[in-house]
């Protein structure tokens, strides 16, 4: 196992973050955040002629054929750049999902469109608790008159109310299931909710007798928990870029902050509050790194790294997210400085899949302690 990069993905690190450049988090950013999709919609087709939206999928399915590993440097860029995208929705939570199920035919239909950024998907699992209900939640699947139809609700679901294609874990008669619902289908209400992220669009999806199409799988719960590891280990990447950049800020910002005639980086308080960041930041990339690897290279260890990931990472972000603010001063608090952005993403990432007490509790199940 190696914790460093190599070569080419070193490059594919430098490339993406050009490629992000001017928007890190600029006013381009803010821009994105309000309108009505929530993202840069010709940022994401420019993305998607980059290739890093299918890096997973397979060659012969339109994608790139690479692994966990290269995808976690892209979600490491957009996270250190705040990028608002559909990206951990569609080309994350979507793709895996579909490649961990066995429905051959809807693999080779969405795969290659996933890929090119011609359809853009989302995964609806949470009804409001801690963490995804194994068994479906109260949302039903009911097979009527020769098609099933749907009826429950669904929330948060990331990029909900935009995505044009919503992949539904539901309760069945005979036990979970997985369905494909189309963004506009009859029966299906997309409300928008107003979450501590503006980055990060969430909605909430109600489902009244919507017709859905069955997708086939031998183990409807195997293959969320595996899409749930892998969401775990794609978001703690996300988390080392965001957790990156915020520290770069304070230190940059330390080094010409004068106050009471010195320099703010002159004072011990503030050299080791930084050096802790350093710290934090360092532990964080090697847990992930050792997360991708896991799940490139050894599979049956993934629930024990995607919750060490989680358990680890989410608070170190917030904690140094906080600092950023702390250090920063009064500017640190304002709307126009980007401190609150990194805060408010660091705490919603922190949350997004259950929050640190769940996974603290799927790592010492795991470890049998």
């Amino acid at each position: 196992m190696k914790l460093v990069l190599e070569p080419e993905q070193q490059e594919l690190r430098s490339t993406v973050r050009r490629f992000l450049a001017d928007r890190s988090p600029s006013a381009k950013v803010r821009e994105a955040m309000v309108s009505d999709r929530g993202y840069d919609a010709d940022l994401w087709n420019r993305m998607a002629g980059l290739g890093v939206l299918g890096l997973v999928v397979p060659d012969e399915l339109g994608g790139a054929g690479a692994g966990h590993v290269e995808r976690s440097v892209v979600l490491e860029e957009l996270g250190r750049a705040l990028t608002p995208s559909p990206f951990l929705a569609s080309a994350v939570l979507a793709t895996d999902a579909l490649l961990a199920l066995d429905d051959d035919a809807a693999r080779t239909e969405l795969l290659p469109l996933l890929a090119a950024g011609e359809l853009v998907a989302t995964v609806a699992v949470a009804e409001g608790g801690a963490g995804w209900d194994r068994e479906g939640g109260a949302t039903t699947a009911t097979e009527r008159g020769g098609r099933w139809e749907i009826d429950g609700t669904k929330a948060p679901v990331l990029a909900g109310d935009t995505a044009d294609l919503v992949l539904v874990y539901a309760r069945t008669p005979g036990g979970p299931g997985w369905f494909a619902v189309e963004g506009d289908a009859g029966g299906l209400t997309r409300t928008a909710l107003t979450g501590l992220d503006p980055t990060r669009r969430l909605a909430r999806l109600t489902f009244v007798a919507t017709p859905a199409r069955p997708l086939a799988c031998a183990d409807p719960a195997a293959a969320l928990d595996l899409v749930a590891d892998l969401a775990a280990v794609a978001l703690a990447a996300e988390q080392v870029g965001g957790m990156r950049r915020a520290m770069e800020l304070t230190v940059d910002y330390a080094k010409v902050r004068v106050q009471f005639g010195r320099l703010i980086g002159s004072y011990q308080a503030v050299k080791h509050g930084c050096a802790d960041m350093y710290s934090a930041w360092e532990h964080a990339v090697s847990v992930v790194r050792y997360a991708t690897w896991v799940a490139d290279h050894d599979r049956p260890e993934l629930p024990l790294a995607a919750a060490l990931a989680q358990t680890y990472v989410g608070p170190a972000y917030f904690a140094t997210a906080t600092g950023m603010v702390q250090y920063h001063g009064g500017v640190g608090y304002t709307w126009e400085h980007d401190a609150h952005l990194y805060y408010k993403r660091a705490k919603s990432s922190e949350l997004l899949f259950g929050g640190p007490a769940l996974h603290r509790t799927r790592l010492a199940d795991r470890l049998g302690v």
